[in-house]
């Protein structure tokens, strides 16, 4: 059953708006039970939302280190034709503070990898770099490795992503390469 009912379907979501696009996006982050149709869907009715994005940045990262952490749920494709739901876990940590970038992959005891750098916010564009690579394998600590750091600010030259909604449950962006994505808010990362 979708959320609309027997009656209704995937085709009658583009004519949802906003408010009802989020809620899907809300319960498709917290059961993964929503058809990815639907979700592709409401990941484009949002991205053509016209949307305050001036707390955008702290929303996301919050007010202090070490920032708050996403989980990555679904990515589509840039023509938002179709997606899917991730399945390894995939977090990343916004530190709107200290302007940093963690994005890791998580694999439980067996271990994680995962980037860090710096980020620059430039309306509702978070352009970033990544300076270290750490690898955790079992009870080992993990081993880092530098990416090499620079001096400079990242820019859209970089990766980035630009964001079309963020509230304290959900985030949706469009990353460089043009897909889009959607992260739910976690607080445990295993």
């Amino acid at each position: 059953m979708t959320m609309w009912g027997e009656e209704d379907g995937p085709s009658n979501v583009s004519g949802w708006g906003l408010e009802e696009s989020v809620l899907l996006l809300k319960r498709a982050g917290k059961t993964r039970d929503v058809p990815p149709v639907e979700v592709v869907a409401a990941l484009s009715t949002i991205r053509k939302a016209k949307v305050d994005s001036s707390s955008f940045l702290e929303t996301l990262g919050g007010s202090e280190s070490p920032g708050r952490t996403w989980m990555l749920i679904f990515t589509a494709q840039k023509r938002l034709d179709k997606g899917r739901y991730l399945p390894v876990t995939a977090v990343q940590r916004f530190d709107a503070a200290a302007k940093r970038i963690e994005n890791g992959v998580y694999l439980g005891p067996i271990g994680h990898l995962t980037f860090e750098g710096k980020f620059s916010w430039k309306g509702k564009i978070l352009a970033f770099m990544f300076e270290y690579l750490r690898l955790k394998i079992g009870p080992f600590g993990p081993l880092e490795i530098s990416l090499g750091k620079q001096e400079r600010e990242p820019t859209t030259t970089d990766a980035f992503f630009i964001w079309f909604y963020i509230d304290e449950e959900i985030a949706v962006a469009q990353g460089k390469g043009g897909g889009f994505a959607f992260w739910s808010r976690c607080h445990n990362v295993t």
